[in-house]
């Protein structure tokens, strides 16, 4: 097990812990701004779903049901463009992150493989390409890498940790880039439900496409949109023939989403009430972040989507980090996503509305 384990580098998030002390040992307590997990409750009718579905001996089924890929090539149809998208183009998984780790093993990718991501990106992107033995290789612009062994292509647009989002123009051209040298493109789109400055447009939408899945697929999460990170609930939808050999590897692997967390997922995806109302609520906590952090001397770079702020002020990361702590609030360093980000912070603004008004009186 140690021979595996070794591939992987150090868990990032351990060096934040003597910070996190210090922001803790506060007088009013900690701001925990480092990590984007929701706080906010379930929505009440994902929970009745959830709920509704607790009677459920049976094993449910990799695929999903029929109630569940009807939800999901409804939600591709009408909120991503993906007009084309039918039951075989859909794959529901057990959460984003073990889709992203483990996929370049399921695809079969080994040593001699490239796998490529964002120089400013996820961690868990290196990670998948070190657990099979690839070669992992990062990009400014993708297409500007030498394609030669490269097998697999990550995008993230909304980017974690940036906000950057990517043109429309821009992707048709990086589509057509992966097609033109085999190259199968899995793009991150996580974040695409909380554009803020700029409209999040997914590689499934006709125009960028051209109504063909052929050669991609998009990886969405209901855990920042519906705030179900707990439930571990997401999907991949796309090519039908990369899907269908996921499909079967991951029923050999009995990698099957919980029954109720199916249901639940199809109460969400019907709904978009609360999804507004969520994006509400993160609109007023960036704003009032931004303009406190601004005021106190840093500033602000892309950061135009997702539930990040990306912040500097042209120091070493882990400075900024030990400043925010001594107020008493946590931040994560950029070099936690790639040496690009050594003079940076990602400040996540999923604390309550009461930690977000605490951060603010800190800062000024």
């Amino acid at each position: 097990m140690a021979a595996v384990s070794d591939r992987l580098p150090a868990f990032p998030w351990d060096k934040l812990e003597p910070y996190k002390a210090t922001a803790a040992a506060h007088a009013d307590g900690i701001v925990d701004l480092s990590v984007g997990t929701p706080v906010d409750p379930v929505p009440e009718l994902i929970q009745r779903a959830l709920i509704g579905a607790a009677d459920s001996p049976g094993y449910p089924t990799v695929w999903g049901t029929p109630a569940l890929r009807d939800a999901i090539t409804g939600w591709l149809r009408g909120r991503l463009g993906a007009s084309a998208a039918g039951h075989r183009n859909v794959l529901p998984v057990v959460g984003s992150k073990e889709l992203v780790a483990w996929l370049p093993t399921q695809l079969g990718l080994g040593a001699g493989d490239k796998v490529a991501y964002p120089r400013l990106a996820y961690p868990t992107y290196e990670v998948g390409a070190r657990l099979c033995g690839a070669e992992a290789v990062v990009y400014d612009d993708p297409t500007e890498l030498d394609p030669a062994g490269v097998k697999l292509l990550w995008l993230n647009s909304p980017s974690n940790p940036t906000g950057k989002v990517l043109s429309k123009e821009e992707l048709i051209r990086i589509v057509a880039w992966a097609r033109e040298h085999g190259i199968l493109l899995f793009s991150d789109e996580c974040y695409l439900e909380l554009g803020w400055e700029a409209e999040p447009v997914s590689v499934l939408h006709d125009e960028v496409c051209g109504g063909s899945y052929e050669g991609i697929v998009a990886v969405h999460s209901l855990s920042k949109r519906s705030n179900l990170a707990g439930y571990r609930a997401a999907f991949i939808a796309g090519d039908a023939a990369v899907l269908g050999e996921l499909l079967e590897i991951r029923k050999h692997g009995g990698m099957m989403t919980a029954a109720p967390v199916q249901a639940a997922v199809v109460a969400a995806l019907g709904d978009d009430a609360h999804v507004e109302e969520q994006r509400g609520r993160y609109a007023a906590r960036r704003e009032a972040l931004r303009t406190a952090l601004e005021a106190h001397g840093f500033r602000v770079e892309h950061s135009e989507a997702s539930l990040y702020l990306w912040v500097t002020r042209d120091e070493p990361c882990w400075d900024t980090v030990a400043h925010l702590a001594d107020l008493g609030i946590l931040v994560a360093p950029g070099d936690f996503y790639g040496e690009a980000g050594a003079n940076f912070v990602r400040v996540a603004f999923t604390a309550t509305d009461e930690r977000v008004e605490a951060a603010v009186k800190r800062l000024g």
